[in-house]
């Protein structure tokens, strides 16, 4: 069987049986917390501070006072992973606002909680990355800025669950999210770039997707290649003619999009610039990142 994974919580390395947290916390009954999901490869960690950074600021948008310092909350992560012997995996870093009476007042909760799970993820089989997905638009759109900041990565994700379960009805494996104005966002888990005439197209975040840390990386890579980028609103249109589309993610990491609505984007297989641009990006998180050291 199976080594065990051990967990953090609260301070302690704990077996995946034990990592339990109670009934009462405020991030299980409300949705009232904030996570980061974080990739590692061949024993680094890809892009950590930028990572925390995120993780700290949602937690004070919303309020929420972190327990770790950010240094510990660094030495946190690297140890999970050491601990469970990982070289190549994904972490979710998780805190809630923790135990409190039922009600809404979060100033009732004395402290919150951290837990750190150190483990592997398979988001789309390597089959949709050798070919590309194939996407829906959903009609659950992405709530508006002034509801709630898409940068908080708040662990109330009912939205982004919803519109992946119409692109998995719809017969995709991802769904497209527009906003009100009905310009496209993101995808459920994802940022969008399109590829046309040689130039790379992709939402503002002010459009209401999530100012990706793997986004970044991409259009970091695309400007060491001298690809044009332009951060502009778009509508389904813009994907219909496009010559090549690829989405990015911590967990997807980048991946072709191939057709949206049963209509072929581009030739319908992944293009010359996406090809380019995922060779890049492996290579780029297998040779860089915060190094974890392992017990000799």
């Amino acid at each position: 069987m199976a080594k065990p994974l051990l967990i953090y919580l609260d301070g302690k390395l704990v077996p995946e049986t034990e990592a339990k947290i109670s009934v009462f916390d405020h991030g299980l009954l409300y949705g009232d917390g904030v996570f980061e999901g974080i990739r590692f490869y061949n024993g680094r960690v890809f892009r950590l501070t930028e990572h925390l950074n995120r993780l700290y600021e949602s937690s004070k948008s919303i309020l929420l006072t972190v327990p770790l310092s950010f240094e510990e909350m660094e030495k946190a992560t690297l140890d999970t992973i050491a601990a469970n012997g990982l070289r190549d995996g994904y972490i979710r870093l998780v805190i809630t606002r923790g135990v409190g009476p039922l009600g809404l007042n979060p100033y009732q909760c004395p402290k919150a909680s951290v837990f750190i799970i150190a483990s592997s993820i398979s988001l789309y089989p390597q089959e949709k990355y050798d070919c590309g997905l194939t996407m829906v638009t959903c009609a659950t759109r992405r709530p508006t800025v002034a509801a709630l900041s898409p940068q908080v990565k708040s662990l109330n994700y009912l939205n982004n669950v919803m519109a992946k379960i119409e692109a998995i009805q719809g017969g995709g494996e991802e769904g497209v999210m527009l906003n009100e104005q009905g310009y496209v966002a993101e995808c459920t888990g994802d940022n969008l770039f399109l590829v046309k005439r040689g130039e790379v197209f992709t939402p503002p975040i002010s459009a209401g997707g999530l100012d990706g840390i793997t986004r970044r990386a991409a259009m970091d890579m695309l400007k060491e290649m001298g690809v044009t980028i332009h951060e502009v609103n778009m509508t389904r249109h813009d994907i219909f003619t496009a010559d090549e589309c690829f989405l990015t993610g911590t967990a997807a990491e980048v991946i072709a999009a191939v057709a949206l609505d049963r209509r072929l984007i581009g030739d319908g297989k992944p293009g010359p610039l996406t090809q380019k641009l995922v060779a890049k990006f492996k290579a780029l998180v297998n040779s860089t990142g915060t190094p974890v050291t392992y017990p000799v």
